[in-house]
C-alpha cells in the first residue's frame, strides 16, 4: 500500500496538480493541513483535495484563521493580508469542507496533526529541544506533522535525544518512535523551491521524501493578478 502524504499546499494549485499528476498511482491521500493561505487558488485547491479518494485531512492554522477560529493578527503582515483575501473569495463548499476538518487524527499506530501533538494547529517542531519536549504528547509510533514547510525526520531513542531534521530522500524504515514532516507542497522554506511531499507504506512502515519542480511563474502570475502581496510570489522562486 502507498499513501501520498502532503502538507501546506497554501492555495498553490500548480504545485498541487504537479504532485498529484506525478503520484497518481497511490492508494490513499493524507493531508496535514494548510490547504489555503498565501496563494491565489484556495477554492480550486480545496476542491482538488476534498475529491481525492481515501482522503484523511486535518486542519491547519491558516485553514482555521480563514474560518475565524484563530486570530489572524497573530500572523505576519503578508499572511494576514492573504487570510483577509481568502475569506473574501472562499465559496460555501470550501468553507464547509474546512469546517469539517478535525485538528487531529489517530489511525492505529499513527497520529496526524498540522503543528504538533501538543498543539495540533499551531506548534512548530523545528529544532532539537522542541522535538524532545514533544514526544511525550503522542503514544503512537509515528506522528506526522507539517507547518514548518521543511521536511524532517525526528527520532526518539531510549539512550539519546531525538535526532533530526534528517531530510533523507532514500526509503526509510521507521523502527522507533518518530515524527515525520513531508515539507510543503505549495511554499517550501528550506531554500529548495521544488514541491515537497512523501510516500508512506503503512504495511512496511517506510517513508520516502520526494521533490518535484513545478511552474512557479504560473503561480506568481496569478498572485500578481489577484492583488495578493508580491512577497508571497517572490519567496516561491527561492524556497524561503
Amino acid at each position: 500500500m502507498r499513501i501520498l502524504v502532503f502538507s501546506d499546499v497554501h492555495s498553490n494549485l500548480t504545485a498541487l496538480d504537479t504532485v498529484l499528476e506525478r503520484e497518481h498511482n497511490v492508494d490513499a491521500y493524507w493531508c496535514l493541513g494548510d490547504i489555503v493561505g498565501y496563494g491565489p487558488d484556495p477554492n480550486e485547491c480545496i476542491e482538488r483535495v476534498r475529491n481525492l479518494p481515501n482522503l484523511v485531512c486535518v486542519r491547519g492554522n491558516h485553514d482555521a484563521a480563514t474560518l475565524g477560529d484563530v486570530d489572524q493578527h497573530t500572523f505576519n503582515h503578508e499572511a494576514s493580508l492573504a487570510i483577509t483575501w481568502t475569506k473574501r473569495v472562499l465559496n460555501a463548499e470550501s468553507k464547509e469542507f474546512l469546517l469539517s476538518l478535525p485538528e487531529k487524527e489517530v489511525m492505529g499506530d499513527i497520529t496526524i496533526v498540522h503543528g504538533s501533538p501538543r498543539n495540533p494547529v499551531w506548534d512548530y517542531v523545528m529544532d532539537f529541544m522542541t522535538a524532545m519536549r514533544t514526544f511525550i504528547y503522542f503514544d503512537t509510533t509515528i506522528c506526522m506533522v507539517g507547518h514548518t514547510h521543511v521536511p524532517a525526520i525526528w527520532r526518539e531513542s531510549a539512550d539519546k535525544a531525538p535526532t533530526g531534521p534528517v531530510p533523507d530522500f532514500n526509503k526509510t524504515k521507521i523502527t522507533s518512535k518518530t515524527m515525520l514532516n513531508p515539507g510543503a507542497v505549495g511554499q517550501p522554506r528550506d531554500h529548495n523551491p521544488q514541491a515537497s511531499y512523501a510516500l508512506f507504506d503503512p504495511d512496511n512502515f517506510t517513508w520516502e521524501l520526494r521533490r518535484i519542480p513545478y511552474d512557479i511563474g504560473s503561480t506568481q502570475s496569478r498572485i500578481k493578478k489577484s492583488g495578493l502581496p508580491w512577497r508571497n510570489a517572490l519567496r516561491l522562486a527561492e524556497g524561503w
